[in-house]
């Protein structure tokens, strides 16, 4: 039976599948490879090191969440349906609850953090001043109700509660 090469790409995958499923211990060299059914003589192929695999890990997500922000800015339509879109997007997101779980400890990944939800806020700000509310506060409000409504145990989805916030901002503004 035949194997197939793991690319680097495949490790880093499967290092984002083990941070969100087990948090940051799980980021090394032999769990991967035993989970990836590899030696470590594979990973050390692709990376120099642990501290490389982390680093990677972080780009490779950084990339993506500020593809999508780049995608979001860039569609046209109806500005409501695009912030809500963005909150569905962002409340589907596995990894990003993980990631700043992963901050809170490590300097790498807070300023990986930083530079992205800044990206988010001005792109709150500029969807939210479409819409007529002009008070960059509440921007920084939704970008928060984003990442903290996960955390909650509700009956409530946190979809279902971020729509609700928007529609009660849309209605007084």
């Amino acid at each position: 039976m035949a194997t197939q090469r793991l690319t680097r790409q495949k490790w880093i995958d499967a290092a984002l599948t083990a941070l969100v499923e087990n948090g940051p211990p799980a980021l090394a060299a032999e769990p991967l490879a035993r989970e990836l059914g590899a030696t470590k003589g594979s990973f050390y192929w692709h990376f120099k090191d642990v501290p490389a695999l982390h680093e990677a890990v972080v780009k490779d997500w950084q990339s993506r969440a500020l593809s999508d922000i780049a995608e979001a800015l860039s569609k046209s339509g109806n500005a409501e349906k695009r912030l809500r879109s963005f909150g569905k997007q962002f409340l589907a997101d596995k990894q990003d609850p993980a990631f700043r779980a992963w901050a809170q400890t490590t300097s790498m990944v807070a300023q990986a953090m930083t530079d992205v939800d800044t990206e988010r806020l001005t792109y709150l700000v500029n969807i939210l001043a479409q819409l007529g509310v002009r008070n960059p506060a509440f921007a920084q409000s939704c970008l928060a109700a984003l990442i903290g409504l996960p955390q909650l145990h509700s009956k409530t989805k946190p979809a279902q509660a971020f729509d609700t916030m928007i529609d009660l901002v849309l209605a007084l503004k």
